[in-house]
């Protein structure tokens, strides 16, 4: 029996989970109030329709964040779910890992609130994954990066070439696999 090649990458936790909900401001007040969370950062309707509110309860940016706007029905859905990786280059290596295996990929580069640099993909049942490395950390004092300083990337390369002000980039020691074609 041969044993399958491991991933180039090794998952440290789930960093946050995404959930979209029928009523924002009802939900907020439930995991602030109940539950003890505080909000890091908020998008208006112009940004993503329905809203979107980011919260902590550790020092990660969030942990969850609620979608607005979902429809009535009788239960809301999972919008996506989170792995943490410890390195950079191992986002660049589950990019490649995922390519070769057929995996959708939706999105890599970096989204806005958090800054952190990732890849997401479909699993076999179309439940949206990230796999991410750097979200930003807020310290006792509730300071959070401010929108202005927000940079969305569109590609792992852009967000390394263009990173957000005080974002630490290692050096990638990250290179492309080999092309096996002659």
């Amino acid at each position: 029996m041969s044993e399958r090649p491991l991933p180039p990458m090794q998952i440290r936790k789930i960093g946050h989970v995404v959930l979209n909900v029928r009523d924002l401001e009802a939900s907020v007040r439930f995991y602030t109030e109940v539950l003890g969370m505080q909000v890091s950062d908020r998008y208006p309707d112009s940004m993503v329709p329905g809203g979107m509110v980011f919260l902590r309860f550790n020092t990660d940016h969030h942990g969850v964040a609620l979608v607005g706007g979902a429809e009535l029905g009788d239960r809301t859905t999972l919008n996506h779910f989170a792995f943490e990786v410890a390195t950079l280059d191992e986002v660049f290596r589950a990019r490649d890992w995922l390519r070769e295996h057929g995996v959708t990929i939706t999105f890599e580069g970096r989204r806005r609130a958090g800054c952190q640099i990732a890849v997401e993909f479909l699993d076999p049942d179309g439940n949206v994954l990230e796999i991410y490395w750097g979200l930003d950390q807020v310290g006792t004092d509730g300071h959070v990066r401010p929108a202005s300083e927000w940079r969305q990337a569109f590609s792992l390369e852009e967000a390394v070439a263009n990173p957000v002000p005080r974002q630490r980039l290692p050096e990638l020691h990250y290179r492309p696999a080999a092309s096996t074609a002659s």
